[in-house]
């Protein structure tokens, strides 16, 4: 049923033998892919890179709270204002990814190029900290907005009783781990359908806003850098919540085995997506305030709601249903892509070796897309999750900073390397220092947290000596590692 994936070689994405060791394989390696090896294909167009990207940045905070920004700047033109910036500064950090994507060609995401930059320890650290908590935590969250939102039309009247959330998230998950473990096509297809919904649903309130403006309901927009609280020592932690927003323009870099033509389709994806994200982003909390003063945004549970209620009358009732389908989407691009990153550090020697097996007709990574199932309904039904996504937050852009930062490195390592697209210098140098400031940020404002998160981040560094480092270790040890 399964079959040991050959390993990709960076010239040309086919596969060759990989290193037990977790260096990757010479970037001037001439071996050919081994014949007869069952490999992952290459099916990602630059459609389905756009979906990708797309689908799984748009998720459920837009429709639902973006408060987080205006809470933090105190104004609704400083809130614009931060929304438009780190829309720019998140491009900056995907184009450093294009630029990795194309000189690296292999998946893996973070783990491949902190692999390459800096070697196997933070690299399986960073794994570790994602096979573990991070992803597991990350997919009940967005599973349980999924499911809040598709049984919301059912309970206008009453609560949505808890269990019958949890139990419909199940259901969710378990969809997505199914439709990723049967084929990529199929995925990737649904994956599209998605970010067509996602973009409907933002035109919904994008198209009504404009509307408004044309009526000349802009008294929300008088006076719009003047607010109560309006502290320039909170603008660090608006562009923390409007980083979070954006994130997920790292996902197409997790699968860039399967990408088609990937020196010219990465670096395209990234910018289209990006472009469609910011202004999108833009628009959309634009016409929020078209008809919600601040104000009532801040006490709005959920602003997308609010607003439909206000303009579209019984239409309302579709928002809960676009809102479902943009957290399905987004479950489903982030385990397509992270199931790879598993992948391919079991194909490093990183995690057991079942992980980077291949079902022989379907061509997924079955094992490591069911891996996560467990975990996240661990998580989905013990765990407290937001005070766990609390604790590893700052972890994602710690790593990101030093992938960003890995890039600079290895402008000066490895000067003669390819690179079909390459990013000016200031760029990966603003963007690292960003990162790096926002992770110190948050070990200053919340020190106990942050604290917690780092300590659980430390633990990769003994399992390291334990499972990849340490020789001689029992036989029904080495079993268990599948080694």
């Amino acid at each position: 049923m399964f079959r040991k994936a050959a390993v990709t070689t960076v010239s040309n994405g086919s596969y060759l033998q990989g290193q037990a060791n977790g260096r990757l394989p010479s970037m001037d390696s001439g071996q050919p892919a081994q014949e007869g090896k069952v490999v992952l294909k290459k099916k990602v167009t630059l459609l389905r890179g756009i979906s990708i990207i797309i689908g799984t940045i748009i998720g459920a905070g837009i429709f639902i709270s973006p408060k987080g920004i205006l809470k933090n700047t105190g104004s609704v033109g400083m809130s614009l204002t931060v929304w438009t910036a780190c829309g720019i500064l998140s491009l900056f950090g995907a184009l450093c990814y294009a630029e990795l994507g194309t000189c690296i060609k292999k998946s893996g995401g973070h783990y491949t190029y902190i692999l390459e930059a800096f070697g196997p320890l933070p690299a399986f650290v960073r794994v570790w900290v994602e096979l573990l908590i991070i992803r597991p935590a990350a997919t009940a969250v967005i599973s349980l907005a999924f499911g809040r939102y598709i049984l919301e039309p059912f309970f206008m009247q009453c609560e949505i009783p808890e269990l019958a959330i949890k139990l419909i998230t199940a259901v969710g998950i378990t969809l997505v781990m199914v439709l990723n473990s049967t084929s990529v096509s199929w995925s990737a297809r649904i994956q599209i359908f998605l970010t067509f919904c996602k973009l409907v649903a933002i035109l919904i309130i994008i198209v009504p806003g404009v509307i408004q403006l044309i009526k000349g309901e802009t008294q929300h927009f008088k006076n719009a850098f003047a607010g109560n609280d309006a502290s320039v020592t909170r603008l660090p932690l608006a562009f923390y919540s409007g980083m979070y927003a954006y994130s997920g323009w790292f996902y197409l870099n997790f699968v860039t085995e399967e990408v088609e033509n990937p020196e010219k389709n990465i670096p395209l994806a990234i910018c289209i997506s990006m472009i469609i994200v910011t202004v999108g982003y833009v628009l959309t909390n634009v016409a929020y305030f078209t008809t919600i003063s601040a104000g009532e945004l801040l006490l709005s549970k959920a602003v997308a709601v609010t607003f439909a209620e206000r303009l579209m009358g019984n239409f309302s009732l579709a928002v809960p249903v676009f809102v479902a389908l943009s957290c399905f989407g987004s479950m489903n691009g982030g385990i397509f892509a992270v199931s790879r990153m598993f992948f391919v550090a079991s194909r490093e020697g990183h995690l057991p070796e079942i992980l980077s097996m291949i079902h022989v007709r379907k061509h997924t990574p079955l094992p490591a897309v069911i891996v996560l199932h467990p975990l996240t309904m661990i998580m989905l039904f013990n765990g407290d999750l937001y005070s766990l996504l609390n604790f590893l937050s700052f972890a994602r852009w710690l790593f990101i900073g030093l992938v960003v930062a890995g890039l600079i490195y290895l402008r000066y390592k490895r000067p003669d390397m390819p690179r079909p697209f390459k990013v000016p210098l200031f760029i990966p140098a603003l963007f690292s220092f960003t990162c790096l400031f926002m992770v110190a940020l948050s070990l200053y404002s919340d020190p106990v947290n942050t604290g917690i998160g780092f300590a659980i981040t430390l633990t990769g560094v003994p399992a390291y000596y334990l499972f990849i480092v340490w020789d001689k270790k029992p036989k029904w040890f080495r079993k268990l590692l599948g080694k």
